[in-house]
């Protein structure tokens, strides 16, 4: 750590910043924890610092959703503090998201990364797809199913949460409006997701990283670093709430570009490293 130069320090210092602001947006706007944004600039902080290669990658896993802990948190309760959100659709899906977040904790310890990484691109791309050619025809109900199908959607977005170090938003937002939910309220809810994901997702890695420890940066616990916790939770946190005042002032169908564009952002990104 002593052999960075100061400048380089002070550029992945600047590049936490800025990672945290727009994660915060992010979160607010649509009900996103921001690890896609918080995992590749945590990626590049711990290569600079020299963190092994084989744990690198799933510190930044769990480090992202130690960080979304707090955003997803200040995001769920500005948007309920818009109004009545049906929190009773978090209580059902809670039992199988957490299965989905062990079995994918399981997985991703055992896959190469470019499985998760195509399997990113593919749902992504789905669901910008949705968000940008969509229409309110384009359901597959007027209301939510019951709990069998239910269940096998938390399962999916827990599997994908703890794959992609993400607070599952992407997904759940996707599932509530092909049911008739109001963007506006299924990203509240993605949000409250978010909360019960980062949490046990974030338990998960502490726990899974304790055989490694000794390959982790200073102050770590697992695979979670309370260094990239301490400097980016806060800001992501506190610009979540002006993420989400913004996200009630728009338009539904600008709202849903904006998502739409954010996602197809993510895809490419992640398409490009693996080519």
């Amino acid at each position: 750590m002593l052999g960075v130069p100061l400048g380089e320090l002070a550029a992945l210092a600047a590049a936490i910043v800025i990672g945290g602001v727009v994660t915060g947006l992010l979160a607010g706007l649509f009900g996103v924890g921001g690890g896609a944004v918080i995992v590749p600039v945590l990626y590049e902080i711990f290569r600079a610092l020299d963190v092994p290669e084989e744990v690198r990658m799933q510190l930044c896993v769990g480090t992202s959703l130690a960080i979304i802990v707090p955003t997803s948190l200040r995001s769920f309760l500005a948007h309920r503090a818009k109004g009545n959100l049906p929190v009773e659709i978090i209580r059902r899906w809670a039992p199988s998201v957490i299965v989905g977040l062990v079995a994918g904790a399981v997985i991703a310890a055992f896959a190469p990364s470019w499985v998760f990484k195509l399997m990113f691109v593919v749902v992504t791309s789905m669901i910008a797809v949705r968000m940008l050619f969509g229409n309110d025809t384009w359901r597959l109900g007027d209301t939510l199913p019951g709990m069998g199908l239910m269940s096998v959607y938390g399962f999916v977005v827990g599997f994908y949460s703890a794959v992609m170090g993400v607070g599952g938003g992407s997904v759940s937002t996707l599932v509530m409006m092909l049911y008739g939910t109001p963007i506006h309220v299924a990203v509240g809810i993605s949000a409250g997701i978010g909360v019960l994901i980062s949490v046990l997702g974030t338990i998960g890695f502490v726990i899974a990283g304790w055989p490694q420890q000794a390959l982790m940066p200073p102050l770590s616990l697992g695979y979670v670093s309370l260094i990239g916790v301490a400097l980016m939770a806060p800001i992501s946190a506190y610009i979540a709430p002006y993420g989400a005042r913004l996200a009630h002032r728009l338009p539904k169908r600008r709202l849903e570009v904006a998502f739409g564009l954010f996602l197809i952002a993510v895809a490419v990104r992640f398409l490009i490293s693996l080519l």
